[in-house]
């Protein structure tokens, strides 16, 4: 790979750097599905306090950069949780691993996002469709789980697709905790070679193509979803 590419010995590095880019993003795309949806079904609550909750939650992540959120919580969250530890038992460490926490962060960054993409997606089922499950003689939950859930993530796909855009680009931040991303080693073959015009382009590239293909993945999983809708509306 480094002699067909011309990549000075760091083509195997850079190639192991785009999996873990590539496996951070889903992980994280998971987190901040489940997040999300957490956090859309709090916003829609009728009770004020979890209304309340979910609104804390989407306000303040959104509000502060995802950069500061990293290094807060990885280099932060330790330190306070040592510190409280170390009151009962003497020389207490916590280490987070560096991918775990990557996967975390950037779900429950993007999960404040998705949050409102969920909400907007519930909000469009149309309302008849759930009193007629409650018609039917469904509880809440089961017209929830049978007919509010699935019907939801048509609407929601255009918007989901959006966060793991930038979800996905979101990941180069990880680099400053130490995970040896793509960002990461184009970084130190830029260093070691002098040569950051290249090696940064090839992330840029790696970057692109991870979009491209996502773009025709998500138009292909928007077209299955709307199959049945323009059978009944024709």
């Amino acid at each position: 790979m480094d002699q067909l590419f011309g990549l000075g010995g760091f083509g195997d590095e850079l190639a192991r750097g785009l999996l873990l880019t590539i496996g951070v993003g889903l992980g994280a795309l998971a987190v901040a599905l489940l997040t999300g949806l957490g956090g859309a079904i709090l916003k829609l609550s009728p009770n004020p306090i979890l209304n309340a909750v979910g609104f804390a939650y989407t306000t303040l992540v959104r509000g502060i950069p995802e950069l500061v959120l990293i290094i807060v919580l990885y280099f932060g969250v330790p330190t306070v949780v040592q510190q409280a530890v170390r009151l009962f038992v003497d020389g207490y460490r916590l280490d987070f691993n560096p991918a775990a926490t990557a996967v975390l962060v950037i779900g429950l960054i993007y999960g404040a996002f998705m949050t409102e993409v969920l909400r907007g997606a519930f909000l469009a089922v149309p309302r008849g469709q759930l009193e007629a499950a409650r018609a039917y003689g469904m509880s809440a939950r089961q017209a929830f789980w049978r007919i509010h859930l699935p019907q939801m993530w048509r609407f929601a796909l255009p918007g989901i697709g959006n966060v793991w855009m930038v979800l996905i680009k979101a990941t180069a931040l990880v680099s400053v905790v130490g995970l040896q991303d793509i960002l990461f080693w184009a970084g130190r073959a830029a260093q070691s070679l002098r040569e950051p015009f290249k090696y940064y382009l090839v992330a840029a590239l790696a970057f692109l193509l991870i979009t491209f293909v996502s773009e025709r993945i998500l138009a292909f999983a928007e077209a299955r979803a709307r199959r049945g809708v323009r059978q009944l509306e024709s």
